[in-house]
């Protein structure tokens, strides 16, 4: 039997891959979450891996503006933590499915980013996430595998959709930025993806590589958040475009994060569906249970 150890299984993807694991009673699951393993321990880290042919790692510092702060104690759990990964997945010849981030881009493009498009991390969460895909490419060049993804929204933890809605029961307008460009990705199909991938990758199906985990399409925080209020049964008018001018952050972002998805069909798999018809379904499944309603 197949053993897979998801890490940051507490986390709002890694919950949803443990939710998408249980449905494979082929697999045997070790779903480690953020206290039962700190991916910056070196020993804790090969005595997890020992064993396993799979680790999809969803641990990570996602806290993008605390980064700019603190990028050494970001670097070190989403750059030198993936290393730790990667050192005891080449010692047993484990192969390592790492989620990363478009913000290793430039995110000044004008068309998607290809799979090998050249890295130029704007800010320190990017910069640290880089060190991770790094260590994956040196250490794992033959059975390690980067999918980056970007607009993360799910059932579990914070997002921006559920953020939306949240405030649409406090505010009658809220001004949402369109001049940032991304593709929404529901945490729950890229879960799925990934396992796909993990199948993929078992059966030399998948070259190692990276792989771009968001969906079709594109879009605006502004078209986003119009969106979610229509499916909500709310007036997208509520909703007010503006500009990123007007809400500075600590750490930069990235003006345009649509990425390209050619490197799928090596793998057999058809890239993830366009980012409204999957929000549609994340609005209508009923599960993971969605901390949103349906009109």
């Amino acid at each position: 039997m197949t053993r897979l150890l998801v890490t940051g299984a507490g986390g709002m993807l890694g919950r949803d891959l443990v939710t998408v694991l249980e449905t494979r009673p082929d697999l045997k699951v070790t779903a480690a979450a953020r206290a039962d393993l700190d991916v910056t321990d070196p020993a804790a880290v090969r005595a997890a891996v020992a064993g396993h042919d799979v680790v999809i790692n969803a641990a990570a510092w996602t806290n993008v503006d605390r980064a700019e702060a603190d990028e050494a104690t970001a670097t070190a759990v989403n750059g030198h933590g993936v290393a730790n990964l990667a050192a005891a997945c080449a010692t047993g010849g484990t192969r390592l499915i790492q989620v990363s981030t478009d913000y290793v881009l430039a995110g000044d493009a004008d068309s998607p980013y290809p799979e090998d498009a050249p890295t130029a991390p704007v800010n320190a969460y990017g910069r640290g996430k880089l060190v991770g895909e790094q260590a994956v490419a040196r250490l794992l060049p033959d059975t390690g595998y980067v999918v980056r993804t970007a607009w993360l929204y799910g059932a579990h933890g914070p997002n921006f959709v559920a953020t939306m809605l949240r405030l649409a029961e406090q505010r009658e307008h809220l001004d949402v930025v369109d001049d940032q460009h991304g593709q929404p990705t529901w945490s729950y199909r890229l879960a799925e993806r990934l396992v796909a991938l993990a199948d993929a990758a078992l059966d030399g199906r998948a070259a190692p590589g990276v792989y771009h985990g968001t969906c079709a399409g594109q879009t605006t925080w502004y078209g986003l958040a119009r969106a979610a209020f229509t499916l909500a049964g709310l007036d997208p008018d509520r909703i007010r475009p503006t500009t990123s001018d007007r809400y500075p952050r600590p750490a930069p972002r990235p003006a345009y994060s649509v990425l390209g998805h050619s490197r799928w069909a090596v793998a057999g798999l058809p890239p993830l569906p366009d980012w409204h018809s999957t929000l549609v379904d994340a609005f209508h499944s009923p599960a993971p249970p969605a901390p949103w309603k349906v009109a």
